[in-house]
Order: C-alpha cells, then structure tokens, then sequence
C-alpha cells in the first residue's frame, strides 16, 4: 500500500513544478529526480506480491520507504503553507490598493526556495541510502521485478497498474459498461441459499404461538449473512403488511447508546417528539414516548448486531408486551447467552452446503465464468476453501470475476490463497486478506478508508467520494472530474464484495453502503500497519493522544471536550471526530489550534437530541491545505465561521448536514469548492465598508461548484446562480417568492442540474394576480428544461398555480417529483401523467388545492410509487382504466376528504403494498367491509 502514498507524492511533485515554475533554480532538478526515483520504487511495489509483502526485510524496506515518503510531502506541504502565508500577509497589507498585484516579492521567495532546495536534497541522500542498503543486505534489484512477477494485481484483465491517461480511459469505459451489472447482481448474490432461512424466520415472525411481544433471534458466525437475512425480512411485503403498528430498524454495535437507540426506534415508527423534546428529554421519558406510539399496536422491532445483554435489559421496558398483539423483537448476534437472556426463539444459522455454497460462488462470480469450460477444475478447491462462510464466497467470487478466463490466472488465484490461509485459523480472515493484497493500488487506500466510519454505520457514497478526493486517493482520469472516476472506484469494491450497497438512488446510483464487521477490522488492522490511519475508540484525552500519525479517528465519550491535545500533532493530514456526549448540558468542542498541514477535519454529533456548543478560531485561515470541513449535528442554535474562512483557498467541500450556519461572504473567493452543502446556512450580508474593501459578491467565479446546497439570499443577484453551470445537485430554500422568477431563468441556464429542490420562505396571499402571472410565466421558461437531459429529480415547493399544458419536451427524464404548497387549482395528473420516466409522484400540503383528482386513462404508464399527504381539500379521487400498470405503492396520509377508495385500484395487478393513515372512517370502512376477491386482495396489502 506505501505505492499509494508515493503516487499521491508524485502527483503533488508535478503539481510543485507547474505552479511553481517561476520560483525553481536548482531547486527544480532536485525536484525532478525525487520523482523520477519515485516514478521506479512505484512500479516495482507495485509489482511485488502478496509474500514478499510479509517479509521482515521487505517489510522493513517499504516502512523506510513510506517514511521518507512522507518526510518529502511535509517539506513541499510546509514550503506550499509558509508561501501562501506571506502571499495572504502582502494581500492583508494592501487591500485598500485592489489596483496593486498581489504577489511574493524576490526578497521574500529566495529564503523559501533556499530551504526547499536543502531539504529536498537530503530526502534525495535519503532516498539513496535507502535503495543501496537495499543491494547491501541481499535483496534484489527493482528492475529484477518487472519481468517474470507473480504479483496477483498482474492477473487482472485491465492492467490497472498503469498510470498513463490512455489506460484509465480504456479502464473508465470497461467500467461504465459493468455498472449496470454491479446493480443487478448485488441484492440477488446477497440472498442465494437463504431461502429456507427466510421462510422459517417468516414463520417464527408471523405465526408464532405467542400472542404477546416474543422475542426472536438470529445467531451465527461473522460472516454468515445475520443481517443481509434479518434486512430481507423486515423488507418482505407479507412482514410489512403483518406489523401494520410500526417496524424499526436500529444498528447496535459494540459501542451503544440507549438513549440513541430509543431515538431511532421513534424516528422508526413516527413519535410525535418535538425537537425539542429530542433535545431535553432524559432516557425514561424518551422510552415512554416510544411505548405510547407502540402501546396496542402490532409492530416489530429490529435490533441488528447486538454484543451486549445490557442492550435487552436498557429497552425491553419500552416495548408493549400486549398479550394480544402478537408484536415481535427480531435480534441478531454472534452471542447465542444474549438470546437465552432475552427469552427468544433462537434460530441458528448455518453454513451454507456444498450445492449452496457454489450457486452462491456462480452468482456473484458472473455468467461468462459460470458458463466457461474451465471452471469445473476449481469447484472442489473454492468450495473447500470457503468452508462454507458467505462473506468468504461473495468475496472471493468478487475478486475471481475481475480475473481472466484462463486457468492460469486462476490457478494463481488460489495459489495465493493457499499461502494466505497458511497465515491463520481462520478461513474467512484469509480469504479476505487475499482479496485486499489482490486490489489494484488506487483501490487499497480507498478501501482501508472504510474502516474510519463507525462499526454498523450507513455510509453515505456522496460523503465517502468527496473523502477520498480530498484525501488524495482518485486520479484524475481523462475527462472524467474526480467524483466520477472516484464513483467507478466505489462500484469496483461493490463489485468485489469489499463493500455492500445500503441504498440506490432514484436513477440506480449507489446513495449509501456499509462495510461488514469483519472486512472493517481488517481495513483498520492494515490502515494502521501501513501508516494510513489510526483508530482510537474511546480514547483516553487525559492520559495523551498519538502524536506521528498522519490521520486519526477517534470516537469521545467526555463530559467536557477540548480539542486542543488532538491537534499539537503537525504531522496530521485528517482529524475524524464522532462525538458522544455523555450528558445533556455544559459540553463544548474548542477549536483553538489547527495543524498547519490538516486536509481533512470532520466533526460530528453522533448523539441526536444533545445542544452542543462549537467555538472556532480566527486562527481557520492558516489551513490552505483543507480541502474538506465538515461541522455537523451539534444541535446548537448557530455556527458562526469566521471571515478568514477565505484563507482556505483549497477548500472543496464545506458540510453542515442540518446545522443551522452562518456563512461569511468570503465564502467567494473559495474557487476550488466543489460541494458546498450547508441546507439550514445563509450568506452573511455585506457592509458598506466591506463592499468597498472586496467588491461586490463574486459568486459566479466559484465555477467548480457541482453540489450547492444553501438559504437564498443576496447572493442570487446579478444571475450569479445560471453563471455555475458545472452544478448537478442545487437546493435553495427559504426562497423570497419576488425573486423565484430570476432564480427559475438562472436555473434554466443549469443544463447539467441532476438534482434540483426549490423552497419558498412561508405561504403566498391568493389576492396577488400580478405576482400570479408573473409567476406563471416564469414557470413556462420551465419548458426550456427540455435541455436538461440529466434532470431526475425535482422537489417543487413554490407557490406556482399551475402546470404547463405542453409536455411534449418537458423534463424527459425525471425519475421523480416531489410538489409541496405549489398550490395547483387544476387537477394536475393529466399533465403528469404523460412525463415518460415518472417513477415517484409525492404530492405534499396544499400541492393541490382542487376537490377532484382523477388520473387518466394511459397515463403514469412506468409510476411505481404515489403518496398523497395534507391535500386537505380532495374529495374526490379517482383511477382511470389502463393508468397507472406498473403501481407498486400507494399511501394516503392525512386526506379526510376523500370518504370513497378508488375502483380503478382493483385492478393493479402489481400493486403490493397501500397505507392509509389519517383518513376518514368511511374511506376505512370500505376497504375493511365491502365483499368480493378483489377486495380481499386489497385488505391483504393495506396496512
């Protein structure tokens, strides 16, 4: 893995010589032969395999390698802050002389250049040293390594060694062509050979001989699919249509919090907790808002991965033990003493046999290897090897479908893997240690970057993607922008099993995923031996904090927290902080002092429902090399960033999640942010005296933006928004409706929008037809978004009164539309139903503000999920013959006008699921009393 660590070095090498042209001398030859050294120690780790990598001596050679490695980087990091220092200090001196250049005088570059040259010299010394101990102790020479290697990267049908642009071109295009087969397969290789598990869970869940609340569950080995089996009954339609009272999904973990259990158990089933009752209530009144929602109802509780008996003990109090309501608790654990402690049906799971074991291999290995003649040699081997185990088979079919179709590949595949299990006991931690030491170089970092998110966590891909950039891990690739190449990097580990999918997105593309336990032990276990990263849970401020490590993750459990001690390291690149609090009150993270050389600083709340103070420093404008500030969940009423927030001229993404933030105007001149996601942040308004000093708000210039997510604001002037036209994910809310007409022209200018939600601030007077026909002609300028051909997902919360007749090019490719307050008096499923790519239509409060909804005939020929919630006003609604074929889902919330269930819905054939909640009696009484097969069928899906 120290490969990785020299390539980013070499890349930040070349970026020294072509920003800095003008300050090198001699400097640049030393420069220049670092890299060429580099360039050759790349290719030749590149090129060692698996055992050599276990060799003491060769391990010992790499360890002086990276660490020379990382000498060079902290030289050009420092030489790169200290220059840009005394650029901001000459710009601080004359920013009442706009007129003035601002640069580095020659009196103020040659001590710098000086110093470069010298230190830069002595790594090359080092360097050299280094390689001719080398030669002196008995190890070969590099070169010996090109030809003849049994390096198992060399098996790979796409050479992904190669760093030239034309190769990872070639390799983008393979992978664009195997993205759709990553999504197809992924769920079904999941559940091969668990049919008759899920069938008997089904049973024990719905047919149990307990009336009251029993408790099931699920135990086995890591590794055999406890969780993919549990989450494939909680989606089962029979089992959400059974547990009409509520279901909840809740990770436990090793580290567990009660409070934040009970916290995701009433986000689960839909309390009526205020926030700020998240924020003050203690653990028993928390379970006592929970137990009421659950009171008299049937509803299943999932509890995955629990370690801990305390688990069971901290929250069986607040689950309803009805003796009628047959409600469930479902837990997975790999401690058979927590079910007998919890009274359960405990249903072991088993390893898969011979017969399974290999359909599940041929499932995820693909249907070109499945069918090839060669195969058959290999079935005894691989069977034998995985003894069994899940994980190991999808892991090791991951690994073999990117291998050639020829036995010697194969052959040195398992090989390999014969040497791996010759480490250890266990089979499975082989296997996947194979497949890690078999990941092409730009993988390896990528994956061990896993294991710095919390065990059992959701990972969302957007924010993993924007890590690994900022963290130097994604080559530029072509064409390509980063976060796309990063994307087929992120489908690469999905399509080898190093990581699983959570969650899609509306048009397929992965939104979220998870690493499993023991894969994350593995990526934490070889993230510290290779100097990556450090995991310290529950680490102990008092008592002294790692001071060499160059990324740190740590998870607090303090009372008061300073933040001080976790930055005296100037060695460190990223600080990854989860936060829990042990309390309510009298906390607060103090950022006084920052590593000079940080790129990477994300601190989170991992507790909802706790008010978190968070003070920031002025000293922020020191941190050029931050490419990636994240500050979020620390329910405090507001952050403020201060203004020398423009000294982070490197700065690609900016995230306050849900946290309420004030953002200074400075924010400008950041034109290297790439995601500036802040949904409850407002732009600072300038003073005069600031106008006068930095100009009018330059917010077009920030060209690189793909991802803005703010409160409108002055910033929208002079069409500043239509001037970013790199954007794809845009959400503006608290819109002033007088300016939505400038906003929806600049918007229409964003050809490339993937994503777009517009939110006015409050409600709009009928009594303004002037503003109505300006509004309705802006909305017409919305035909023009015939051009957008990426658009698939629009989320409406304007006040616009009506729909655009002309569909005919309109919005080609939505996938799906959200409308809230948009207050539409003409039924509008006659227009939205001829948009060909409709998927799911939500219809929100006051969307529609008419009595009669019918939705016609031909209409919503791909609709698969509707919902239609607060339309206080319908009455009548109504489903046309041949509308809507390919319905799935239906809810009904809060719609007491409508007293009559649609006939049309009888005869969806694909319909599998329909909620009605908050609805008339007389709408209930019709679908519970009205006889005849169809309607059986209906009283069987709704819930």
């Amino acid at each position: 893995m120290a490969e990785s660590s020299i390539s980013i070095l070499v890349d930040k090498l070349g970026a020294l010589v072509a920003q800095q042209a003008s300050l090198f001398g001699v400097v640049e030859g030393q420069v220049r032969q670092l890299r060429n050294e580099l360039e050759w120690i790349r290719q030749f780790l590149e090129y060692a395999d698996a055992e050599r990598r276990y060799d003491k001596m060769f391990k010992l050679w790499v360890n002086q390698i990276r660490d020379a490695a990382f000498d060079a980087e902290d030289v050009i990091d420092e030489f790169v802050f200290k220059f840009e220092r005394k650029r901001q200090q000459r710009f601080n001196n004359l920013k009442f002389l706009k007129f003035l250049p601002v640069c580095v005088g020659l009196p103020d570059k040659l001590p710098l250049v000086n110093e470069l040259n010298e230190r830069i010299s002595a790594i090359n010394i080092t360097f050299e040293k280094i390689l001719i101990n080398k030669r002196r102790y008995g190890m070969e020479d590099l070169r010996a390594y090109e030809a003849g290697s049994s390096s198992n990267t060399t098996a790979t049908s796409y050479e992904p060694w190669r760093y030239s642009y034309t190769t990872h071109d070639q390799m983008a295009a393979a992978w664009k062509e195997k993205r759709e087969r990553v999504h197809s397969t992924v769920e079904e290789s999941n559940i091969v050979g668990m049919k008759n598990d899920v069938d008997a869970l089904k049973r024990k869940l719905l047919e149990g001989d307990q009336a009251k609340r029993g408790v099931v569950a699920i135990v086995g080995m890591g590794g055999l699919g406890k969780t993919t089996l549990a989450k494939k009954i909680y989606d089962d339609s029979d089992v959400q249509h059974h547990f009409d009272g509520g279901r909840a999904w809740v990770s436990v973990s090793q580290e567990f919090s009660i409070r934040e259990l009970l916290l995701g158990i009433a986000h689960c089933v839909g309390t009526t907790l205020t926030e700020k009752q998240k924020h003050e209530l203690g653990n028993p009144e928390l379970g006592q808002e929970v137990y009421k929602s659950l009171q008299g109802k049937r509803y299943l509780v999932v509890l995955d991965d629990v370690w801990n008996t305390d688990v069971w003990l901290g929250l069986t109090s607040y689950l309803p033990a009805e003796s009628n309501m047959s409600s469930r608790v479902l837990i997975t654990t790999r401690n058979e003493q927590i079910a007998v402690d919890a009274r359960s049906d405990c249903y072991k799971l088993q390893l898969l046999d011979e017969d399974k074991s290999w359909e599940l291999f041929l499932n995820k290995v693909g249907s070109a290897a499945a069918t090839w003649a060669g195969l058959e040699e290999f079935r005894e081997g691989i069977v034998a090897k995985c003894k069994g185990l899940p994980l190991a088979i999808v892991v090791l079919g991951g690994l073999l479908s990117l291998k050639d179709l020829t036995l010697d590949s194969w052959r040195k595949v398992l090989k390999s893997m014969d040497w791996h299990l010759s480490q250890g006991p266990h089979s499975c931690l082989g296997i996947l240690a194979l497949s890690y030491n078999n990941l092409p170089s730009y993988l390896k970092p990528c994956f061990l970057y896993c294991g710095v998110f919390p065990e059992d966590s959701e990972i969302k891909a957007s924010k993993l993607i924007r890590l690994w950039i900022a963290e130097g891990f994604v080559q530029k690739r072509g064409k390509e922008t980063l976060e796309e190449t990063a994307e087929d990097y992120l489908l690469e580990l999905i399509q080898r099993s190093m990581i699983q999918v959570a969650d899609t997105r509306v048009d397929g593309r992965v939104k979220s995923c998870r690493i499993h336990d023991l894969l994350r032990d593995l990526a934490i276990s070889e993230g510290k031996e290779e100097k990556l990263f450090e995991v310290e849970e529950n680490i102990d401020v008092i008592n002294g904090l790692p001071t060499s490590v160059r990324r740190l993750i740590n998870n607090i459990h303090h009372q008061i927290i300073s933040l001080d001690p976790h930055l005296q390291n100037s060695n460190l690149r990223s600080l990854i902080l989860n936060i829990h609090p042990t309390s309510t009150r009298g906390e607060r993270a103090l950022f006084q002092k920052h590593p000079k050389l940080l790129r990477v600083l994300h601190v989170n709340l991992m507790q909802r429902g706790v008010y978190f103070p968070l003070e920031l420093s002025r000293k922020m404008r020191e941190l050029i090399h931050l490419k990636y500030l994240c500050l979020s969940e620390f329910g405090s009423k507001t952050i403020r960033l201060p203004p020398s927030i423009e000294g982070l001229v490197n700065l690609q993404t900016l995230d306050s999640g849900n946290q309420l933030i004030y953002i200074p105007h400075t924010i400008c001149k950041l034109q290297q942010m790439r995601h500036l996601t802040c949904r409850n942040g407002s732009i600072l308004r300038q003073s005069m005296r600031e106008r006068w000093v930095y100009g009018h708000l330059d917010f077009h210039k920030m060209i690189n933006l793909q991802t803005l997510y703010l409160r409108s604001g002055d910033w929208l002037k002079d069409d500043n928004l239509g001037k970013l036209t790199n954007l794809k994910q845009l959400k503006l809310v608290k819109i002033n409706p007088r300016s939505l007409e400038g906003s929806v022209r600049s918007i229409s200018q964003l050809t490339g929008l993937q994503n777009l939600k517009l939110m006015t601030d409050g409600e709009l007077s009928v009594g303004e037809p002037e503003y109505c026909r300006a509004m309705l002609q802006s909305l017409m300028g919305l035909k023009s978004f015939s051009r957008h051909k990426c658009l698939c997902k629009l989320f409406l919360g304007v006040p616009i009164w009506g729909l655009p007749a002309e569909t005919t090019h309109y919005l080609p490719n939505l996938i799906q539309l959200k409308l809230c307050r948009t207050r539409l008096g003409e039924d509008p499923m006659p227009v939205l139903g001829r948009l060909p790519n409709l998927r799911i239509l939500i219809l929100l409060y006051a969307s529609y503000v008419g009595e009669k909804m019918k939705c016609p005939q031909g209409g919503f020929l791909v609709l698969e999920f509707l919902r239609m919630q607060g339309l206080s006003q319908l009455e009548d609604f109504s489903i046309e013959e041949t509308s809507m074929p390919n319905l799935k889902t239906l809810k009904i919330v809060s719609c007491v006008g409508i007293t009559r269930f649609p006939d049309g819905l009888l005869r969806l054939e694909k319909l599998q699921r329909i909620n009605l909640f908050q609805v008339s009696q007389e709408l209930k009484n019709m679908v519970s009393n009205t006889p005849g097969q169809d309607w059986n069928r209906i009283r069987l899906i709704t819930s």
